[in-house]
């Protein structure tokens, strides 16, 4: 059935009539109005929205937030599979070479060569990091590292 302004109808909580105090006895909210006999909580404006009471331990049973977060950005990672199509034998590989073929977004962060794949040109890695697994497949290529 589509929705249209014939049959829309509102939904029960919007037609519940708002608590009336203060109009007598015979009503049950009458005299004090339901805020008990004096003290700040029986006044206007004295009623606080965040009202705790007696929910200390609760509060002491909860463990406090642990961990560390680093604000240090992460290192962009390349794995080895992808640099063999993008490079040339020889070629020099650096975070800025690598944005240019596409394979990371912000060179500033650092680049660390991951060793999944394998490398079958002898490539120069400048200013790069790499994992065990990469160093020993990319010397085993013929290829270095070299940090500037």
């Amino acid at each position: 059935m589509a929705l249209r302004t014939h049959n829309i109808k509102p939904s029960p909580d919007s037609k519940k009539k708002k608590k009336r105090v203060g109009r007598g006895n015979g009503s049950g909210k009458g005299t004090y109005c339901g805020r008990g006999i004096k003290g700040q909580r029986a006044r206007s404006g004295g009623k606080s929205k965040t009202f705790f009471r007696g929910i200390k331990d609760d509060i002491q049973k909860i463990p406090k937030l642990g961990g560390f977060t680093s604000y240090k950005d992460d290192k962009e990672v390349v794995n080895l599979e992808l640099l063999g199509g993008k490079f040339e034998e020889g070629e020099e590989v650096t975070p800025w070479t690598l944005k240019e073929k596409g394979l990371v977004s912000k060179p500033n962060k650092g680049v660390k060569i991951l060793g999944r794949g394998e490398l079958e040109k002898e490539l120069v890695f400048v200013n790069c990091d790499a994992s065990d697994s990469a160093k020993e497949a990319i010397e085993a290529a013929g290829g270095e590292i070299k940090s500037e």
